[in-house]
């Protein structure tokens, strides 16, 4: 039974009132791949009573009163992805589809989400408790980049005049505010909770809070916004971590507490095997369902956490570094679970998580100390110190794979091969990959050749990624298998010039590469590189980084990742010219010779857009 979703379920469940109403810019899809159908399932676990609220009318209030008033609070979020990411292409064009909502039809999602549905909210019943969380607002939780606007915002807390954020993965988090409020405590007195943010005035100097530089500051000085990055970054991490407070004016501050400790395996079973129907609801069958359930809806996530540390990715400051999964026994009883649908084909789509090979923290040091404040697990290269270890992870596939009416196993979350490489038995690893988990294509991610931008980047050498391609296509012609890789680029990172797009797609020629899926880059809240993007230097070096931001620019940057095409060619040319590399014209453009491919990559194929 899907969660109430008006009054009538309230009614036929002999609800008079709700606990809590959750307020999501996506259409409702109960499964653990959305955030709403995870917190609402969890809080009727634990005797809440909930309703969902997904993609409201949000020109009136009306809407927000459709439940009546809700006893302990509004719960909202932006959705899945943050909703202007979901709203706009990089190049700031509204998208014209929204795999997010019935039918995959934009438009039911306003720009900027949770601020527009805190206000509303708060409009419909100004004494309610209005509670923010999700990927949007764990973002932008304090004064952060605005690529839209071209500007630094103020903390979505402010904005939204919302009285809590929860930032990261918030299930524990939720609970506590949720035991809080059900004991009477007033919402402006819930200031404890790790994993939250709260407005308050100036909290005492006792040596655990970290105070970062002021709004005003953030706002007028680019040097000051780097080392607020630098500070939030180097602070967030539940052992390692101290409470930071930023000023907004002398009786404004946001203060953010420690994160949340990372759930336990046994704790991570229990959510992710609570009751979801794993279907979207049946009220949009009319529109012809809700697309992104297609490519979740037989896939199992076995893990969260990455110490990957890839500067264009926001999964650091969201899920955090330590990496945690579950058990063979929970996923397996999923698997199992799935094989029971009547739609089920005898294929399960994936068993992974950011990284589908991360299975348990990089090393032994992080279950006691934290993370390293200023080093990387996988860069410059992979630490001396990590456990680095698939064997876990092969029980879960092995033990997933063995049940009776699943067919094929498939790992489509990505393999971090510098990971792989570093593991003494990684050809045990590479064989069953390639044996039983590789649906024609594996992709991964190299995302770039010039050394001086995966410098940028925080990604390994090109020299790891053409080892494990050759050990993939060794290991592919053993077993008698013809079976490709699909290589992510991006185009324009931060310290990519066209000389080294210009190498980039040297490098594609020479090895006949044709990449599946290419992505210009995106500067979205949180990560490394959008701090990189805004300030043009590194935050922990203070040396200044080149950054495309011409329009003109950067289309040619990505049109010489895909030179190949017809309609790119112009375009090429102007950027060859551009580059000063006339004599490359006839190189790249001269004619390609069919059927040239090395290390089994496959011919371009129209992709999926990639989000991060």
């Amino acid at each position: 039974m899907f969660l109430p979703v008006d009054r009538k379920d309230m009614k036929d469940r002999g609800w008079d009132e709700v606990d809590f109403v959750l307020v999501t810019a996506d259409a409702y899809v109960d499964h653990h791949s959305f955030g709403t159908a995870i917190i609402g399932r969890l809080l009727e676990r634990f005797g809440y009573r909930v309703a969902v609220l997904a993609q409201p009318d949000y020109k009136s209030a009306d809407d927000f009163r459709r439940f009546g008033r809700p006893r302990l609070g509004f719960l909202i979020n932006g959705g899945t992805v943050d909703s202007m990411v979901n709203n706009y292409s990089v190049f700031k064009r509204r998208r014209k589809v929204d795999e997010y909502s019935p039918g995959g039809k934009p438009g039911k999602r306003p720009d900027r989400a949770v601020i527009v549905y805190s206000n509303r909210a708060r409009e419909a019943y100004r004494d309610v408790p209005v509670i923010i969380g999700g990927i949007e607002a764990s973002l932008r939780r304090l004064a952060h980049y605005d690529y839209w606007s071209d500007k630094v915002r103020r903390s979505v807390l402010l904005d939204a005049k919302a009285d809590l954020l929860i930032y990261g993965m918030g299930e524990r988090a939720m609970l506590e505010i949720a035991e809080a409020l059900d004991s009477g405590i007033d919402v402006r007195d819930i200031t404890w909770i790790r994993g939250t943010c709260y407005k308050g005035t100036k909290p005492e100097d006792d040596g655990e809070t970290v105070f970062l530089p002021s709004f005003d500051e953030v706002s007028e000085s680019k040097d000051r916004y780097c080392d607020s990055f630098a500070m939030q970054y180097r602070n967030n991490d539940d052992i390692s971590g101290k409470r930071l407070a930023e000023k907004y004016t002398d009786s404004v501050y946001v203060i953010q507490n420690v994160p949340q400790p990372p759930l336990t395996r046994q704790e991570l079973d229990d959510v992710y095997e609570l009751p979801f129907e794993n279907e979207a609801h049946p009220m949009y069958d009319g529109d012809g369902g809700v697309p992104a359930i297609k490519e979740v809806k037989f896939s199992i996530v076995s893990s969260r956490g990455c110490f990957g540390g890839c500067a264009f990715c926001a999964l650091t400051y969201h899920q955090g570094r330590q990496v945690r999964s579950r058990s063979a026994e929970s996923i397996r009883r999923e698997a199992e679970a799935l094989t029971k649908k009547p739609d089920f084909k005898g294929y399960i789509h994936d068993v992974g998580g950011p990284t589908a090979n991360f299975r348990k923290p990089a090393c032994r040091d992080q279950l006691t100390k934290g993370v390293c404040r200023n080093r990387d697990c996988l860069y410059p290269g992979v630490c001396r110190n990590m456990d680095v270890d698939h064997s876990d992870y092969l029980n879960v596939l092995r033990a997933v794979k063995s049940l009776p009416k699943v067919k094929k196993v498939f790992i489509r979350s990505g393999i971090r091969y510098d990971y792989l490489m570093a593991d003494p038995h990684h050809r045990e690893f590479m064989r069953e990959l390639c044996r039983d988990h590789v649906s024609g294509t594996l992709k991964v991610a190299p995302e770039h050749v010039s050394k001086k931008v995966l410098y940028y980047m925080r990604k390994p050498e090109p020299e790891v990624f053409d080892r494990f391609a050759e050990e993939y296509r060794r290991m592919n012609e053993e077993l008698g298998k013809k079976q490709y890789l699909i290589p992510y680029f991006i185009s324009s990172h931060p310290g990519s010039t066209l000389d080294d797009a210009v190498e980039l797609a040297l490098y594609l020629k020479k090895f006949g590469f044709i990449p599946d899926q290419t992505q210009d880059f995106y500067p979205t809240p949180g990560t490394l590189a959008t701090c990189m993007y805004y300030a043009e230097k590194d935050p922990f070096t203070g040396k200044p980084v080149y950054v495309a931001k011409d329009l003109e620019e950067k289309k040619m940057q990505r049109a010489l990742i895909h030179y190949r095409k017809p309609e790119n060619r112009e375009t090429v040319v102007k950027a060859l010219k551009r580059a000063g590399r006339d004599e490359l014209i006839p190189v790249l453009l001269g004619g390609v010779a069919a059927g040239h491919e090395h290390h089994g990559q496959r011919r371009e194929s129209r992709g999926r857009r990639k989000r991060r």
